[in-house]
């Protein structure tokens, strides 16, 4: 029998987190964490538009034509926010069975940090020694990572790439291994008198002209290392889709196999259920019927 598949890395980290048993945490814990329920989809939702609103306010907030007639609104709105993503960063540690791992986590990290910079602002003078307040200000930007909690498509995108990174690491091993040989040989046949002084800035070359940026800070000047050029800009083409290939494909390969949700069992607090499934797959128990969002 096949294990089964988690619906997302979110669904594995959870389990790490430790879900309630019972009470006012699992009931907190099922609108937070599970995104399947009618109350979890909504709670996803509004923190959506709250991160989008807040990322709109920082933005404006960085015209200074902006900002300077309307500074006691940002200051409002920005700290409305504030106690919004605050609120929501103490339930999820209020309702998970380890705390600790929650707060030391990337979501958890990323969390604070959508907090921290207001509350560091409000008590750290601007002292010329640390940070500028209004670059500290500009780490608010870190709550747009705070979709990828709450967007499917995020979450799919990220087991793709997660199950395609050993072909994703052999492939940048061998683009690694062309930019080091092409790299190498037009430090050898440019020279330092055309602008090649060393192999690793002929590799830096090498990576530009590969990913066809061309900044023009280094060009060829010998009718070799232009016939080199020519075929590192033509290989280059087929380096940038490979990737894009093989994320596809696992897309593609996850979209085929069976839909699972995030639907607990309050039994034995497994995870995972398909969404037809009437019975725990672990214990037996009766599941509550699927709420679609």
């Amino acid at each position: 029998m096949n294990k089964p598949v988690i619906a997302s890395a979110q669904d594995a980290a959870l389990l790490h987190y430790g879900r309630p048993d019972s009470g006012w945490r699992l009931r907190l814990y099922t609108v937070i964490f599970e995104a399947d329920t009618v109350a979890g989809r909504r709670f996803d939702l509004l923190l959506i538009g709250a991160i989008l609103a807040s990322i709109a306010v920082v933005m404006l907030e960085s015209v200074h034509a902006i900002a300077a007639r309307q500074e006691w609104l940002f200051d409002a709105l920005e700290w409305g926010f504030t106690l919004l993503f605050t609120a929501e960063y103490l339930a999820r540690l209020a309702c998970v069975r380890r705390p600790l791992r929650y707060a030391t986590s990337f979501f958890g990290i990323i969390d604070l940090l959508s907090v921290l910079p207001t509350y560091l602002a409000l008590f750290m003078p601007e002292v010329h020694a640390l940070l500028d307040v209004r670059i500290l200000r500009l780490l608010r930007i870190f709550r747009i990572l705070k979709l990828t909690l709450y967007v499917q498509e995020y979450q799919m995108l990220t087991a793709a790439v997660a199950a395609s990174r050993r072909k994703i690491m052999v492939f940048l091993s061998m683009v690694l291994m062309v930019v080091l040989v092409m790299g190498t040989l037009m430090y050898v046949i440019e020279g330092p008198q055309h602008g090649f002084t060393s192999i690793p800035k002929a590799m830096y070359w090498a990576i530009v002209t590969m990913t066809t940026v061309g900044y023009g800070d280094m060009t060829p000047h010998t009718d070799l290392g232009k016939a080199i050029a020519s075929m590192m800009m033509l290989l280059g083409w087929g380096v940038l889709a490979v990737p894009t290939g093989i994320v596809t494909a696992e897309m593609t390969t996850q979209r085929l196999t069976r839909a699972v949700t995030t639907r607990t069992c309050h039994q034995c607090l497994s995870e995972g259920h398909e969404p037809d499934a009437a019975y725990c797959k672990d214990c037996g128990a009766r599941l509550p019927p699927y709420q679609h969002s």
